[in-house]
């Protein structure tokens, strides 16, 4: 880096999607063969000063080896240790994932009560009613004598001794007397029949599901121990691009950000604002590096392939960064990159639209799963029916739509066009040597 700090960094721009000036990298200090960052500590993650092997690989003179779609992805998920646990409130909780057991605090139900509408009665019958007892009540309620009866809701709490609830449906009242037939259903729900206190009920790496919400609400929780949100920042490249508005004669409308950004955070994350970087190498490297501060993973949205213009490869050299994936055998997609500084992670993805959709599919969807601590997801399967060009070395992703004896193909797919992608219901994953009627793996649109 060998430039002194300027005397004070200048504010950043009030637009979020200003792009990025040339600033120093005051924050990062150098020493022989290592790179130390020292980024201010985000609340409730304590993570000590990373040293950082510099990556000595040179893009263009030892490139590495390309990476099969299926171990990329595998790949993704594997070296993404899961992110600190912290515990928040239910109402924060939805979408995270379990650090630990959801432990009942109390049994569940808290007392007898009634699962119908009725008569809690005492005896074969018929039996005389003696009063009533509504959901709500907190006092206790006194033991029924042989052959009498309460009328109940549905919730209440039912008096000691009673053999059982006559529903209202089976039910014949005249008066105080009531007659049924016999009956082998109770509709008494025991204290503790579901679940008792200090019983795990959910184990630890569990999506946190509205139903979960509701189940720890019933056994008296107030909060969850999840997994940290990863914080996910988009860097979108391009002298090109313009992020608003009707693009003017050699200029392109930015459609990465607005695709990826409810998509991201549909898989959990926690979205920082996003940047655009000019292709000036220098701005470029120190946007990656000021991102790399904060955001657990940092998503490059184009640079990733190695044009004139195309300035990662350099950047995550700057900031000694680890690449594990350059370029995979996938179309479309190849230009895909994954890469490791210290405890943060840069992913770069294609600038075409459509070719970006697949690269955060193959390699951010495993990498925030990971992170927040779940298991990979198995693929679902399905027959391709439509015949489709065989290629015996790279792994095909291509659009599909459910058809009344498998998959069909959307037609129109192309690298830079998300057409195809907005008509399809998930994208097929057609691996290398693919034969007509073979299963293919589906990937899910959120």
């Amino acid at each position: 880096m060998g430039r002194a700090a300027p005397a004070a960094r200048p504010a950043r721009r009030s637009d979020p999607l200003a792009p990025v000036t040339h600033r120093s990298l005051d924050r990062l200090e150098t020493a022989p063969g290592c790179l130390r960052r020292t980024a201010a500590r985000r609340p409730g993650r304590e993570e000590p000063p990373v040293t950082i092997a510099p990556h000595h690989t040179d893009s263009h003179h030892s490139p590495r080896p390309v990476t099969e779609w299926a171990a990329a992805r595998a790949l993704a998920h594997r070296l993404s240790a899961p992110l600190p646990a912290e515990s928040v409130p239910l109402a924060s909780a939805a979408g995270r994932t379990l650090a630990a057991p959801l432990i009942a605090a109390v049994p569940l139900p808290g007392f007898d009560n009634s699962a119908m509408d009725g008569y809690a009665v005492r005896g074969p019958g018929p039996w005389r009613v003696v009063g009533q007892i509504l959901a709500g009540r907190t006092h206790a309620v006194a033991p029924l004598v042989e052959g009498t009866a309460v009328e109940v809701a549905t919730g209440a709490p039912v008096p000691g001794q009673a053999d059982r609830i006559v529903p209202y449906e089976i039910a014949d009242r005249i008066g105080d007397v009531l007659r049924a037939a016999p009956g082998d259903r109770r509709h008494i729900r025991c204290a503790g029949e579901y679940a008792a206190r200090g019983q795990e009920l959910v184990p630890p790496g569990s999506p946190v599901t509205p139903a979960v919400l509701g189940l720890a609400a019933s056994v008296g929780l107030d909060r969850l121990t999840v997994r940290a949100r990863p914080r996910v920042r988009l860097l979108i490249s391009g002298d090109e691009v313009v992020h608003a508005g009707r693009p003017p004669w050699g200029r392109v409308r930015d459609a990465i950000g607005p695709m990826l950004t409810p998509l991201l955070s549909a898989w959990g994350a926690d979205l920082l604002g996003p940047r655009m970087v000019g292709d000036q190498p220098d701005w470029f490297a120190e946007a990656i590096a000021d991102s790399t501060r904060e955001a657990d993973v940092t998503v490059v949205c184009g640079a990733s392939s190695v044009g004139p213009a195309d300035g990662l490869h350099a950047s995550l050299r700057h900031v000694g960064a680890v690449t594990y994936v350059d370029g995979l055998r996938c179309r479309p997609g190849h230009p895909q990159v994954l890469a490791q500084a210290g405890a943060r992670w840069i992913v770069g993805l294609p600038g075409n639209p459509y070719a970006a959709l697949v690269a955060a599919l193959t390699l951010i969807d495993p990498l925030l799963t990971g992170l927040a601590g779940r298991p990979p997801v198995d693929l679902d399967t399905a027959v391709l029916t439509d015949p489709l060009r065989l290629d015996e070395r790279n792994t095909r992703i291509v659009p599909v739509r459910r058809g009344a004896q498998g998959l069909r193909l959307v037609g129109g797919a192309h690298p830079g066009y998300l057409g195809a992608a907005a008509e399809a219901a998930a994208l097929a994953v057609v691996p290398p040597g693919w034969r007509p009627g073979t299963p293919v793996g589906l990937l899910t649109l959120p």
